[in-house]
């Protein structure tokens, strides 16, 4: 399939130019084949989109989220996290089965879809489901079997994290990758951590993790252990392999330090982090320290939804209120966070995450026709303060149309909206 975007603005997230006015780019197969200003080249295409008054940039990338937990969504709200989780969440979640995380991250996709994701990295249970689901759907994601390491389950996410791995670990043509998913150190004594970084090493796939998320587990981890998490962590060996960290809401000047050094992904989740008041993450300094920031969502049920562009402004304007500082995280660092530095920290970054030829055609289209985003002075300032998700109305993944003119190409979305709706009847 060989796709032409003629016309159209590019926000390329690489090189010199942020962004590029009149420009094509050609999709071959896979892949991003050509990039450039101008007219388009004379070719033989399978299908041309016209861009005018539209802009291409890379599609955002979700690094944290319970996805199937959009079943919960509304369920249990203004709480604080550990009363949500063991009073409301839990008990509902036992109730799960396999065809309902089918369908809980079908409908997360959607939304995701209809808001612009292309990636998004997922930890939950029942991945199998959730791994059909990414299959069906044709995005990429990056999977991880939540791992418990006291009570009855601590043995069977073992058994079905390896299962998952060894199944789904670069399946779909390289769109479905996977990892370990240990809790988090609240909940991952530590030989139960010990023994999730042998199976690591022994299948070679990372690790997604949440650290420091509230102030309540700060306290806890260091009266326990004498460390901060991180510090903790890192005296484990944990930070030697691939970690993607979610949350680091309650970190020092020394976790930074650590951070940083051990190139450990952050993924930021401004909202959830605000909605259950966990507090607020020193993103611009773990920025400053050069760690690669990136943004999530979290799951449906302590957000409440998946949309990107809602959380890429939320992080910049939480930043700049928290320091006084309206200089604070500008839009690009926004846009970054969301597109390239989610790449990197889900170990993809040399292949989605930028508009450049050799890349994967991961990518998102944005329409500037409506009234929220005219005037058009800067289209990136544009797309981070003013763009709504109805404003997205194309999403490519692996060369591959999802969403166009925004209908759904990719799945029944209506089968997948009348499931959601009988699921939550039988589990309330």
């Amino acid at each position: 399939m060989k796709i032409l975007l003629d016309n159209i603005g590019i926000i390329p997230m690489s090189g010199d130019k942020a962004y590029i006015e009149n420009a094509y780019l050609i999709i071959e197969g896979q892949y991003i084949k050509e990039v450039g200003e101008g007219s388009a080249p004379a070719g033989d295409y399978d299908q041309v989109i016209d861009g005018r008054d539209q802009v291409v940039l890379p599609g955002f990338i979700n690094t944290h989220t319970h996805a199937a937990m959009t079943l919960l969504r509304g369920y249990a709200d203004d709480m604080p996290l550990m009363e949500w989780l063991e009073n409301k969440i839990w008990p509902l979640e036992a109730k799960l089965t396999a065809d309902d995380v089918y369908w809980g991250t079908m409908l997360a996709i959607s939304e995701m879809i209809r808001s612009g994701t292309i990636c998004f990295a997922d930890m939950y249970f029942f991945m199998d489901a959730a791994a059909r689901a990414v299959e069906k759907s044709g995005i990429r994601a990056v999977l991880s079997r939540g791992m418990v390491g006291v009570g009855p389950e601590n043995e069977i996410a073992f058994g079905e994290s390896r299962e998952m791995v060894e199944k789904w670990h670069n399946a779909c043509n390289g769109r479905i990758t996977c990892r370990l998913g240990p809790h988090a150190p609240y909940t991952c004594p530590p030989d139960y951590l010990e023994r999730v970084i042998n199976l690591s090493d022994e299948l070679g796939v990372g690790l997604h993790i949440h650290i420091a998320e509230t102030r309540g587990e700060f306290e806890d981890i260091q009266r326990i252990y004498s460390n901060t998490p991180v510090v903790h962590l890192d005296k484990l060996g944990l930070f030697e392999r691939p970690v993607l960290a979610a949350h680091c809401v309650h970190l020092t000047d020394e976790d930074i330090d650590i951070l940083a050094a051990k190139q450990v992904g952050v993924a930021h989740n401004p909202e959830s982090n605000m909605k259950l008041a966990s507090g607020i993450a020193p993103v611009q300094q773990m920025l400053n320290a050069g760690i690669r920031v990136a943004l999530g969502t979290d799951g449906a049920s302590s957000n409440n939804n998946l949309d990107m562009l809602q959380e890429l402004r939320s992080a910049s304007y939480l930043q700049k209120v928290h320091l006084m500082n309206p200089t604070a995280i500008t839009a690009y660092q926004a846009l970054q966070m969301a597109t390239t530095n989610g790449a990197i920290a889900l170990g993809l970054g040399n292949e989605t995450g930028q508009l450049q030829p050799g890349y994967k055609a991961d990518m998102i289209i944005i329409s500037f026709k409506q009234p929220n985003m005219l005037p058009a002075y800067d289209p990136i300032a544009n797309i981070v303060y003013a763009a709504q998700a109805s404003d997205v109305e194309t999403v490519i993944v692996d060369g591959n149309i999802l969403m166009q003119d925004r209908i759904i190409k990719a799945f029944d979305e209506e089968e997948v909206l009348a499931k959601a709706r009988e699921t939550a009847k039988r589990l309330v």
